[in-house]
């Protein structure tokens, strides 16, 4: 018997052997080993030790009757408002001398009584000069607040001086207008169907904290003519002032200043007529106070 060669056995043995997995798919890796896990950590001792960081480490208690009680007693009854409430308010806005070789004394008041909406106004002037009573009047009227800044107001005003008195029907608004500027405007209706109308423009000119320039314009003008009281029909006067005040306390100001009162036109003309200056200025020193 002849021996077989070794070459042809392990050809033999290779032919019949199964095939593997890397013949059959020449480019397919095999598939990884999937990574061994970690046991799983005990935190268990962590529990009580470690505190979420979104909350405070000591809360805030809830709120009880007692805390409520101590906030809000009852003394306050509730939520309590001004606009209930009686006020007034007192304004010396002219309390002065003026003159230069010859003077008298200027008075102009405003005074206000009532609430937020409504409020009773009463406006008092009056004028010396030389010794002479030249003129007092004094306003009552109902304000009532339609707008932030603003009121309507109407009642009636007496003239007092100079003349026989006389009465007067009004109505008029009267407020803070744009850049602060104070504004009267009033219309009057008299015996006779005798109409006039004022108004008067103000401004607190602010220099310093406590040092304030206040200039002042007040027109006049009539429907009728009047030669009893020297007055003509049309635009009947002009007065305007400069005042310069220092407040000592918001409610104590001593001023100086200047005044220029005018008689226009037709008024003018009867003044020159009965010996009278159409137009004069003065110097004037006062007081402005209010409570």
């Amino acid at each position: 018997m002849k021996a077989v060669p070794v070459t042809c056995v392990l050809l033999t043995a290779a032919l019949l052997a199964p095939p593997s997995l890397s013949a059959q798919h020449p480019h397919q890796q095999p598939p990884p080993k999937p990574p061994a896990q970690k046991p799983a950590e005990d935190h268990s001792h962590h529990m009580h030790h470690e505190q979420p960081k979104d909350q405070p480490k000591e809360p805030i208690p809830p709120l009880t009757d007692a805390d409520r009680a101590a906030a809000f007693p009852q003394a306050l009854e509730g939520h309590t408002v001004h606009d209930k409430k009686l006020m007034y308010y007192v304004l010396f806005d002219q309390l002065e001398w003026q003159g230069t070789s010859t003077g008298g004394v200027n008075l102009e008041t405003t005074t206000w009584i009532g609430g937020d909406i409504d409020r009773l106004w009463l406006r008092v002037e009056g004028e010396t000069h030389d010794g002479d009573v030249e003129g007092v009047s004094a306003d009552a009227l109902w304000g009532r607040s339609f707008s932030r800044w603003w009121d309507v107001v109407a009642g009636l005003r007496q003239d007092i001086r100079p003349g026989d008195p006389q009465t007067w029907a009004a109505v008029g608004i009267q407020g803070l207008a744009p850049q602060w500027f104070e504004v009267q405007a009033t219309g009057y209706v008299g015996a006779g169907g005798r109409t006039r109308a004022r108004l008067e423009v103000e401004y607190d000119l602010l220099i310093t904290n406590r040092l304030i320039l206040q200039p002042l314009v007040e027109l006049e003008i009539y429907g009728k003519r009047d030669p009893a009281r020297g007055i003509a029909a049309g635009l009947s006067s002009l007065e305007s002032g400069l005042r310069l005040r220092y407040e000592i306390r918001r409610e104590l100001a001593p001023y100086l200043g200047i005044t220029w009162d005018r008689k226009l036109f037709g008024t003018a003309d009867l003044a020159r007529a009965s010996g009278e200056e159409a137009g004069r200025a003065r110097v004037a020193f006062g007081l402005r106070t209010w409570f």
